[in-house]
C-alpha cells in the first residue's frame, strides 16, 4: 500500500494555500486602497481557474471512474474534493471581510460609495436610495439596459437554458397570478444575463452627495437589473431573486480534442472546434450573492438540472465578477495615493542604447531583468535583426504575446524583408487559444511560416535564435527567457531574459528548432537543457553532485510550482545529506520543509507582492563550482517530462552577480516573504518598522545603478544590489 510522505502536500491544498496568500495582500491595511481591490480580483480569478482546470479535472476522473490517486499523499479525488470545499468555505467569509473594510475604508474617506439597495455588503448607511436617487437609476435603467435584456422563463415549455461559463446571471423565482391577483401555478425561474459585453456599462454611476462633490457612487448593472427585475417580469409575482453564476469543467483534454478529430482538418481548424466544445462541458461550482432564503437556491438549482453537489454551491455577499474595477480605476485614476507608485524600467545596465544590440553581443552577454528593466532592449534585438542584411533567418518559440505585440510586428517586418522566419505559436496555451489563433493567421498571411507545436507536447520555451552570415561564416544570436514575449506583462512578472553570442548555445538552439520543424524533440545537448529528454536528468545530475558535497553543498531554486515528486525526493535526500536548499517558490510547493530527519535543511519562501515573480533560476554549487541557470520550466512533472522547456547557463560575471543579488534580496525579503513552516503552512517573517519592499526596492535600486552609469563606466562601480538594499534599511538583507 503506498504511504504518504511526511515532507510531501497535495498539489490542490498547496495551491489554494499560495491564493491565501494572495487574500492576505488584500487584507493587508499596508497596501495602496485600491491596489487591495486589485489583489481581491486577483484571488477571484485565480479560484476561477483552479475550479475549472484542477476541480474539472478531479470531476472527471469520479465520472470516469478512475481509481488515480495523488502521487504525494495518495488522496482520491472524492477526498481531495472534499477538503477542497471545506478549505473554500473557510475562504470565503475571509474575502467577504476583506470586501467590506476595503469599502468600507473608501467610505470612510469618501471616495467611493457602492449603493446595492437589495444587499447586506453595501456601505453602512447607504443602503437606501433617497427619491432623486431612485428616479436617475430607474432612467438609467430604463433607457440604457432594459431595451438589451433577453429575459428567459424555465419551466414545462421551456425546461432548458444553456448558461455560458462564468456569466453573471439574475433570477427570480416566479409565480404567475391570477385574475384576483393572487398566486396560481407551479412555481417557475426568470433568468436574465446581465454582463452584455460591449452592449451597456459595468458600472452606473450616482450624484455626489451634496458637501462631498469628488466622491464617486456606483452601483453594479447586475444589482441594477436585479433591483428592477418587476419591471423586466412585468406579468409575475416575484417571490424571491438572487444573482448567480456557474462555472464550467474546462480541463478538456487539447490532445485528445485535437487529434480525435476529422484527418482533413488542420491543427488550427481543429483547435477552434475544441473551443467551441469546451464551453459546453458540466459544471462544476455555482456561485450565489444575496439574502435570499437557501430554499430559493435549491429552487434554482432543481430547475436548472445542474446536477451540482450542496459541497460546491456557494454563498456570497460581494460581487462574483470583478472585471468591473478596470472601469472603477479610471475614475479614480488621478487619486494617486490609492495606488502603488508609479514606477517605469529603467534601460538595461549591460546595454549600450547607442551601439546595436547584435554587435554589443559579439562583446558579451546581455542579460535583463523585468520588470525592472525595460523589455524594450530585447524589443531592438528584433528590430535590428529584421532589418539587418546579413541576417537570413529568424526561430522564435510563441506561447504567450500581448494583444497589441511589438515582437510579433518585427517578425512580420523580417518576412517582409525577405528573411526566413520560423514562428512556432502555441495554440494549446490555456485561455489564450484564441489569442493565439488570430496571431497565427497574422503571421501566415505576412509570410512567416508558422507551426503549432507537437503531437503530444505543448511548447512552452521561451527561445529565439538569429542566424547572420559573417565573413567567418555563420553566426548566431540566442535569446533564452523565463517569462513570456509580452510587453504588458513585462511590466507586471519579474523574469531574466538572456541575450547571448555564445555559439555553443545558438549551434543548441539551431538542433532545438530542426528538431521541432520535423515534429520531434532533441535527446543530446551540450550547453541548453532541453525537455523532455534532457532537461530532468541535467537537474538531477546536478542536484547528486551537490550530495556528493554534504555539508558543503548548496541548491537554490527560484520556481513559480514544485510538485515533480523525483526532485522533491532528491531535494530531500540532499537535506538528509546536509546540503544547504534554499527554495523561493511562489505558488504551489509539494514539498513541506523543516521536517524533522527529512527536510531540516530546506528553507522555503513564498513571495507575494506587488510583481508577479515568475523567473526560474537554478543554483548549484558555490564559490568557483558554481553553475547558475535560468529556465521556462517550473519543476512540475508537467514541465519537465511533458513540455518542450529550455534551460540555459549563465555565464557573464555581471549578469550572475545580478541574478544572485536579486535571488538572496527576495530570499531576506522582510515584508512580502511568507516562510512555510513544518506544518506545510505559512506564516510571514518577523517585520520591523523599518522594513522595506524589496521588489520596489529593487525597482529604484535600477533606476539609481542605470543614473550612475551615465555618470561613470560600468566597471567602475563598486556598490551592490544587495549592499544598497542592507544601506536603505532592509535591515534582514
Amino acid at each position: 500500500m503506498n504511504q504518504a510522505k511526511p515532507y510531501m502536500d497535495n498539489r490542490e491544498l498547496s495551491w489554494l494555500k499560495f491564493n491565501t496568500r494572495v487574500l492576505e495582500e488584500a487584507e493587508d491595511e499596508s497596501v495602496p486602497l485600491f491596489e487591495r481591490l486589485r489583489f481581491l480580483s486577483i484571488f477571484r480569478s485565480n479560484m476561477d481557474e483552479f475550479f475549472m482546470i484542477r476541480v474539472g479535472s478531479l470531476n472527471d476522473q469520479i465520472y470516469l471512474k478512475s481509481e488515480k490517486l495523488d502521487t504525494k499523499t495518495f488522496l482520491s479525488a472524492p477526498e481531495q474534493l472534499e477538503l477542497i470545499s471545506k478549505k473554500v468555505r473557510e475562504l470565503v467569509p475571509r474575502f467577504t471581510h476583506a470586501y467590506s473594510e476595503i469599502m468600507r475604508s473608501f467610505a470612510r474617506g469618501n471616495i467611493l460609495i457602492q449603493v446595492r439597495p437589495e444587499n447586506k455588503y453595501c456601505t453602512p448607511g447607504k443602503t437606501a436610495l433617497s427619491n432623486s436617487d431612485e428616479e436617475e437609476l430607474s432612467a438609467q435603467f430604463e433607457q440604457e439596459v432594459l431595451p438589451f435584456l433577453t429575459p428567459s422563463v424555465i419551466d414545462k415549455r421551456h425546461p432548458n437554458h444553456f448558461l455560458k461559463n462564468l456569466e453573471v446571471y439574475a433570477a427570480a423565482v416566479l409565480k404567475k397570478t391570477g385574475s384576483d391577483g393572487l398566486q396560481k401555478g407551479n412555481t417557475m425561474i426568470g433568468i436574465v444575463p446581465v454582463l452584455l459585453q460591449g452592449v451597456f456599462r459595468r458600472v452606473f454611476y450616482l450624484p455626489s452627495e451634496a458637501g462631498f462633490p469628488e466622491t464617486v457612487r456606483f452601483i453594479l448593472a447586475e444589482d441594477l437589473i436585479l433591483y428592477y427585475l418587476n419591471k423586466v417580469f412585468n406579468n409575475y409575482i416575484i417571490t424571491g431573486k438572487t444573482i448567480f453564476r456557474i462555472t464550467r469543467n474546462a480541463d478538456l483534454d487539447v490532445n485528445e480534442a485535437v487529434f480525435d478529430q476529422d484527418m482533413e482538418l488542420n491543427f488550427r481548424e481543429a483547435m477552434e472546434e475544441m473551443l467551441k466544445k469546451r464551453i459546453k462541458l458540466k459544471p462544476v461550482r455555482i456561485d450565489f450573492t444575496g439574502e435570499n432564503v437557501p430554499e430559493d437556491y435549491h429552487k434554482i438549482v432543481s430547475k436548472l438540472n445542474l446536477n451540482l453537489k450542496e459541497d460546491f454551491t456557494f454563498l456570497h455577499e460581494t460581487p462574483l465578477n470583478f472585471v468591473f474595477i478596470n472601469e472603477l480605476e479610471e475614475k479614480l485614476k488621478d487619486r494617486k495615493e490609492l495606488f502603488y507608485e508609479n514606477l517605469s524600467p529603467r534601460q538595461s545596465l549591460l546595454a549600450d542604447p547607442k551601439e546595436k544590440i547584435l554587435k554589443q553581443l559579439d562583446k558579451g552577454d546581455i542579460l535583463l531583468s523585468y520588470p525592472y528593466e525595460s523589455i524594450s532592449t530585447f524589443i531592438k534585438l528584433l528590430e535590428e535583426a529584421a532589418n539587418d542584411p546579413g541576417v537570413f533567418s529568424i526561430k522564435i518559440t510563441l506561447y504567450r504575446v500581448a494583444r497589441e505585440s511589438k515582437v510579433i510586428n518585427a517578425l512580420i517586418t523580417a518576412a517582409e524583408n525577405g528573411k526566413d522566419v520560423l514562428a512556432l505559436v502555441e495554440l494549446r496555451a490555456r485561455f489564450d487559444e484564441e489569442n493565439n489563433i488570430g496571431w497565427s493567421l497574422r503571421l501566415e498571411e505576412a509570410g512567416v511560416n508558422v507551426m503549432y507545436g507537437l503531437d503530444d507536447l505543448k511548447v512552452h520555451s521561451k527561445l529565439l535564435l538569429i542566424t547572420k552570415k559573417s565573413g567567418q561564416g555563420i553566426k548566431y544570436y540566442t535569446q533564452i527567457g523565463t517569462g513570456n514575449y509580452n510587453e504588458r506583462t513585462s511590466r507586471l512578472y519579474t523574469d531574466h531574459t538572456l541575450m547571448t553570442g555564445a555559439q555553443d548555445i545558438g549551434s543548441d538552439a539551431s538542433l532545438v528548432f530542426n528538431a521541432l520543424s520535423v515534429g520531434t524533440t532533441v535527446s543530446n545537448t551540450g550547453a541548453l537543457w532541453v525537455a523532455p529528454k534532457g532537461l530532468k536528468p541535467r537537474v538531477v545530475e546536478m542536484l547528486d553532485t551537490e550530495i556528493v558535497h554534504g555539508e558543503a553543498g548548496y541548491i537554490g531554486l527560484k520556481l513559480n510550482s514544485l510538485t515533480d515528486r523525483d526532485i522533491i525526493e532528491k531535494l530531500a535526500e540532499a537535506s538528509r545529506k546536509g546540503v544547504k536548499v534554499e527554495l523561493l517558490v511562489r505558488g504551489i510547493c509539494c514539498l513541506i520543509a523543516g521536517v524533522p530527519g527529512e527536510t531540516e535543511n530546506i528553507t522555503v519562501t513564498s513571495v507575494v507582492g506587488r510583481f508577479l515573480e515568475h523567473s526560474r533560476v537554478y543554483i548549484f554549487g558555490r564559490g568557483e563550482r558554481q553553475k547558475i541557470y535560468i529556465s521556462s520550466a517550473d519543476f512540475m512533472t508537467r514541465n519537465t517530462e511533458k513540455r518542450v522547456e529550455v534551460a540555459a547557463p549563465v555565464r557573464d560575471p555581471r549578469a550572475r552577480e545580478f541574478i544572485l543579488e536579486d535571488f538572496y534580496a527576495l530570499l531576506t525579503n522582510n515584508s512580502k516573504a511568507r516562510i512555510q513552516n513544518s506544518s506545510g503552512t505559512y506564516s510571514k517573517r518577523t517585520s520591523s518598522p523599518d522594513d522595506r519592499d524589496v521588489q520596489v526596492e529593487l525597482y529604484k535600486l535600477a533606476y539609481k545603478r542605470a543614473g550612475e552609469k551615465q555618470s561613470q563606466k560600468a566597471e567602475k562601480l563598486k556598490i551592490s544590489w544587495l549592499t544598497k538594499l542592507f544601506w536603505r534599511g532592509n535591515k534582514k538583507c
